[in-house]
């Protein structure tokens, strides 16, 4: 980069490094980190220096489990819409789901109907996961070689008839086929018979919508998982865990020398059953948000290391569909803007670190997906920042989001950490919640 001229300086006394949080000058070139020096650097006489003060420089958050809805359900959500959330929120860069769009991203040709969609409304970088469902073994190597970063694949209903379930067989096929060519298999985990052998009953009591989605059936799932990745050597990912009784088959794994990651989200973490209401149907997701004791275990997972990272799974739809009754109502959280403040609330009081925030939610995600440009504040990687006031504190305005549809689990809660700004590649895309025009670009697996 040497040939690039230094054009922004970024000071702070706190800026969040690989090597720990510290006083220090971001140098910015071409778009890119030039170096990251003392905090009494010289400011090259070409650079602008940006000043923060005492507020906390970290590197743009990664958020790799993401429900954009586009195109097909835009009415749900939608890129332009999705990325400002997200910029908003600190996050410079995310990975779309492949499904809830219409057409989902299960063949080349659908890839590039959703590239086309995204890349005149990405206010943020964004990537693509691909999907597998029991017709399209055949166009998973097609996929992968056009740039997804993996498959996702649901082994009970989806919720969408377009994207159906892996059976078994279905998914030792997938995942055999993903991991000769050395693909990642990403996985919505919760056995079908259990599901099903679980007590329904229709109504607004959230003790029976969590009775209809037991602990056992993760814990099954992710051990038929394990099994299968064993025997064929693949690399596999847990989405957004909520059982924490799973936790012991997957440490266990790893020592085995399994290929799994896993991930939470920050529903699980920060929000318990106990104080659902009853109707509240805004809380309704799969799997389920569990018991306080569940919890603890989560965090205690993240603590050491069972859990990799903590990305959003923000799965919005329109208010209509959160009808009182938890059984019929869409699941889905809404979180893109607010997983940071709402993560850091709950480690701060739990005596982590935002050191801790940020390798969960920026460095494992970044690394989970090969996204080697992203996650830390370095030199050689894109200049992607977001300043955070760490002690300010908010009051969660579902108005205020940036959300296509205003409905939100954390309407009404007082969070700290304010973003105050949010830079991409060396731009500054948000400042005190106002965002400009889209700059952000198509990411591809290994570019």
């Amino acid at each position: 980069m040497s040939d690039v001229e230094v054009d922004l300086v970024l000071r702070s006394t706190r800026v969040i490094t690989p090597e720990g949080t510290r006083a220090a000058t971001v140098s910015v070139a071409g778009g890119r980190i030039a170096a990251v020096g003392p905090y009494d650097a010289d400011v090259p006489a070409t650079a602008r220096l940006e000043d923060f003060g005492d507020d906390v420089v970290l590197p743009g958050l990664v958020d790799t489990h993401v429900h954009v809805n586009d195109p097909g359900r835009t009415e749900w959500e939608g890129f332009w819409t999705a990325t400002r959330a997200a910029a908003a929120g600190g996050i410079t860069t995310l990975l779309d789901m492949p499904l809830n769009s219409l057409p989902p991203t299960t063949t080349v040709d659908h890839l590039a109907v959703k590239r086309d969609v995204a890349r005149s409304k990405a206010h943020v970088d964004v990537g693509f996961w691909g999907g597998a469902i029991p017709s399209n073994v055949k166009d998973l190597r097609p996929l992968h070689d056009a740039g997804v970063f993996g498959f996702k694949c649901f082994l009970s209903p989806s919720g969408v008839e377009e994207f159906p379930e892996l059976d078994q067989e279905q998914l030792a096929r997938s995942m055999a086929e993903i991991s000769g060519f050395g693909g990642l298999l990403i996985v919505h985990a919760e056995d079908p018979h259990h599901l099903a052998s679980a007590p329904h009953r229709s109504g607004p009591r959230y003790a029976d919508f969590l009775a209809s989605r037991p602990r056992d059936a993760e814990n099954t799932a992710i051990g038929n998982l394990i099994s299968h990745a064993k025997r064929l050597g693949a690399r596999v990912h847990v989405l957004h865990l909520s059982s924490s009784d799973a936790l012991p088959l997957i440490a266990e794994a790893r020592r085995e020398g399994v290929a799994i990651t896993v991930e939470s989200c920050p529903h699980f973490l920060t929000l318990t059953a106990e104080e659902v209401p009853d109707g509240a149907t805004e809380f309704k997701c799969c799997p389920p948000i569990r018991e306080a004791a569940n919890q603890d275990a989560l965090w205690q997972g993240l603590a050491d290391g069972t859990i990799d990272c903590i990305v959003s799974d923000h799965s919005p739809c329109t208010s209509d569909l959160k009808t009182p009754d938890f059984a019929s109502a869409w699941g889905g959280i809404s979180s893109l803007q607010l997983g940071l403040p709402a993560i850091w609330t709950e480690a701060r009081k739990r005596g982590h670190t935002l050191d801790d925030v940020v390798r969960w939610m920026a460095k494992a995600p970044a690394d989970l997906a090969g996204l080697r440009a992203k996650g830390a504040i370095e030199a050689g990687r894109d200049a992607d920042f977001a300043v955070l006031a760490p002690d300010a504190t908010f009051t969660v305005d579902p108005a205020e989001l940036h959300h296509r549809n205003q409905v939100t689990a954390y309407a009404g809660r007082t969070l700290y950490g304010v973003v105050g700004s949010t830079w991409l590649r060396g731009r500054r895309i948000v400042e005190n919640g106002n965002v400009a025009e889209p700059t952000g670009r198509l990411l591809e697996r290994n570019n």
